[in-house]
């Protein structure tokens, strides 16, 4: 799992980066639990947990099609996506003037990439099925 070990370091790299901003963000406006009702707190916080709730099954059905022996390429494209779509989410939850396009982007990009990679599963199931 070569692959997609390369993706999962760069995506825990991106989620260490969003809860490192979410920490920040509590301690410089001393906010303990919650988001104390400060919308820039709420985004920073919403752009960590998106992540968090999006990047685990995503990162699974990219291991599960590389342990299936999937082409490098598509591994690497499907990889190159989610992340893509990770970041631009991000930037569309941290600022302003991508707001929109950043995170409907990310989010379209994100579960396109996952609806691929489970259509694809399903696909080799059928043909590794077919063939016992």
């Amino acid at each position: 799992m070569h692959i997609t070990g390369i993706y999962a370091a760069l995506a825990t790299l991106l989620v260490l980066v969003l809860a490192l901003r979410t920490s920040l963000g509590r301690h410089g406006k001393r906010i303990s639990t919650g988001d104390g009702g400060d919308h820039d707190m709420f985004l920073r916080i919403r752009a960590h947990a998106n992540a968090i709730e999006n990047l685990p099954l995503a990162l699974l059905l990219l291991g599960l099609l590389e342990w299936n022996q999937t082409a490098p390429l598509w591994l690497h494209v499907c990889g190159c996506v989610l992340l893509a779509g990770r970041v631009l989410h991000a930037l569309g939850m941290s600022i302003r003037a991508f707001e929109g396009v950043g995170r409907v982007t990310g989010i379209a990009l994100t579960w396109g990439v996952m609806a691929a990679m489970a259509v694809l599963l399903l696909w080799q199931w059928l043909v590794f099925a077919s063939i016992r």
